[in-house]
């Protein structure tokens, strides 16, 4: 009796621990790490805004950003160009239809959406990027143009293309046309990135030649091919982006968000390619993203993986697997499908569906620095519960941007002066902005931490951040733990590198 109760006791205690190790597993399996791109898609592009007044679409895009907020979203991309129109103030081209039902027609009463968003944005922690279409002039439902329209003005630079208007890529002015519509932005508008999307020369219909022989017969610069002669041209166009973004604001982050297969695979290739059998962007849009990541002609690259795992020609496992080896010479981050991944069944598991299994490749695989979701919608309507997972299981902290020390590695100093302050409204945590020579040390927000007694104080877990703010002050609450808690302040500049901590103990 004695001998049997010591081996249950024993085993009692291993299955204890067993079942320990295994929590404990997951539990840091599941750690959100402190550095990750937590974007979502904003588009206007689908006219989701149309037909709203100024305060309805003010509204409508509150909730949405509220709602990403709390779900751990820290970068906003936000359509502000899809077919040389404007959601912004611009000097060179016309309002979007897509905000006022008619193009050129300015929101009445005035607002300037870019700008509203940025404020709204920032005052929430987040990075806004402002997105455009760089080459789509005209999409299929636009049948009426504004006199400003740049194809008004000088037809003789587009083609037609499937219902489409098309920015000639092969002609240099619409390069340098492009460079000055994004010089515009970040000169005259506080973004934290410019992004572009997947569309470069059209995507193919069968049957149907771009109509470019003319433009290739002026312009060829010795190429005979014509395929390699699209890639130089938009090539030129990536590198002109980028160095007028960085020329006017060094810290304005350039990313691209390129569709998920960049070439197939197929013997004997020299072209580095995927065991895929879809659309290629090399190919087929003549977007040779592996060049301008080893070029450094990109900050991020965004690949639209937005297949389910197990896809029998773009399958996500692969697709990824081969993005995280080729790609991440630049903070490469996964374009993931809301709705896809809630609507397709694990492959392992066919009770749950690819959210967790999607995560797991995105956490794991090298290289990898997070991951931008389409669209905000669906997130904000918490399609397959896909919100509600991200606050309980995978941004159960908040997350600061990717380091990117190819921009600088330097960093602010530390915060000043750090205090606790009585306000009519209650108590504040404040501090001073510590002092800079330029915008390489210049403070553009705070994270707070806070620490409960006993705690280590290590910055480098995520689950102490309480705020990510651009204002020098914190408002501590009537909780407990708030007024009784060790409190570590540090400073980031415009690509969040951080400053070392300003400590403060609060008791009251």
């Amino acid at each position: 009796m004695t001998s049997y109760t010591h081996c249950t006791t024993k085993a009692r205690r291993l299955l204890g621990l067993l079942a320990f190790c295994f929590m404990l597993s997951a539990t840091l399996q599941a750690a959100p790490p402190k550095r990750e791109f937590r974007g979502a898609w904003i588009q206007m592009i689908n006219g989701q805004f149309q037909g709203m007044s100024r305060d309805q679409m003010q509204q409508n895009l509150t909730n949405q950003l509220d709602e990403l907020q709390r779900c751990g979203v820290n970068t906003i991309i936000f359509q502000v160009r899809g077919e040389a129109d404007a959601l912004y103030d611009s000097h060179y081209e016309p309002w979007s239809r897509f905000l006022t039902g008619r193009q050129g027609t300015p929101p009445s009463p005035y607002w300037d959406p870019l700008a509203w968003m940025i404020k709204e944005s920032h005052r929430r922690g987040m990075e806004l990027h402002a997105w455009i279409n760089p080459y789509r002039a005209k999409t299929k439902g636009t049948t009426e143009l504004a006199a400003s329209h740049p194809y008004v003005q000088n037809p003789e630079r587009f083609f037609s293309y499937d219902g489409l208007l098309i920015f000639d890529p092969g002609l240099q002015e619409n390069r340098d046309y492009i460079s000055m519509i994004v010089s515009d932005i970040v000169s005259r508008y506080n973004v934290d990135g410019i992004h572009i999307d997947d569309y470069f020369y059209p995507y193919p219909v069968a049957g149907v030649p771009i109509p470019d022989a003319a433009t290739f017969q002026r312009y060829n610069n010795g190429f005979e091919n014509i395929a390699d002669w699209r890639r130089y041209n938009v090539n030129l166009l990536i590198q002109e982006l980028y160095e007028t973004i960085h020329t006017i604001k060094p810290w304005v982050k350039f990313g691209v968000s390129p569709f998920g297969i960049y070439h197939n695979q197929k013997p004997g290739d020299p072209i580095y390619g995927s065991n895929t059998k879809g659309l290629q962007n090399y190919d087929d849009l003549y977007a040779d993203v592996l060049y301008w990541i080893d070029k450094g002609w990109v900050d991020y690259t965004v690949p639209q993986i937005y297949w389910e795992i197990g896809h029998k020609t773009a399958d996500y496992d692969t697709l990824i697997r081969w993005w995280s080896k080729y790609a991440s010479g630049r903070p490469l981050v996964i374009g993931q499908d809301v709705e896809r991944t809630v609507k397709a069944a694990d492959l392992q598991n066919p009770r749950i569906n690819q959210m967790p299994e999607k995560f797991r490749l995105q956490r794991s695989l090298p290289g990898i620095s997070g991951s931008c979701l389409w669209y905000s919608a669906a997130v904000v309507r918490n399609e397959g519960n896909f919100a509600t997972v991200l606050k309980k299981h995978y941004h159960t902290a908040p997350a600061l941007a990717p380091q990117m020390t190819f921009i600088t590695k330097d960093k602010p100093g530390k915060v000043k002066n750090l205090r606790v302050e009585q306000r009519q409204d209650g108590q504040y945590l404040v501090w001073d902005a510590p002092s800079f020579k330029d915008w390489r040390t210049q403070p553009t927000r705070y994270v707070v931490y806070r620490f409960a007694k006993g705690e280590s104080r290590n910055i480098d877990d995520p689950t102490h951040i309480v705020a990510i703010t651009p204002k020098p002050f914190y408002q501590l609450s009537d909780n407990p733990r708030e007024r009784t808690a060790t409190y570590l302040v540090t400073a980031l500049n415009p690509v969040q590198n951080e400053s070392k901590a300003k400590k403060k103990k609060v008791k009251f």
